[in-house]
């Protein structure tokens, strides 16, 4: 039984320690680039179409629930009509 294990245990690290590592390119320069540029356009933009939808999201999002806690809160301070 512990020859199994063993050996199952040398084949899993032969594997492991001599795979060899996956070079990726850097693309941290290209970003930095593109997000210290001046082009009069704001930081939470620069990123792109997927920025500025993220950004219309978030704004129409706070604004329907900003609208709802004003109903909420109106709803509540009215007294109640008993028939």
């Amino acid at each position: 039984m512990f020859r199994h294990l063993r050996t199952l245990h040398q084949v899993t690290r032969r594997t492991i320690t001599s795979s060899t590592p996956r070079q990726l390119e850097n693309k941290v320069p290209a970003k930095q680039k593109m997000f210290q540029e001046d082009n009069g356009m704001p930081v939470h933009l620069k990123g792109g179409a997927k920025d500025a939808l993220l950004y219309r999201a978030t704004m129409a999002l706070t604004v329907f629930g900003c609208g709802y806690v004003v109903y909420v809160l109106i709803n509540a301070a009215m007294p109640k009509k008993k028939e």
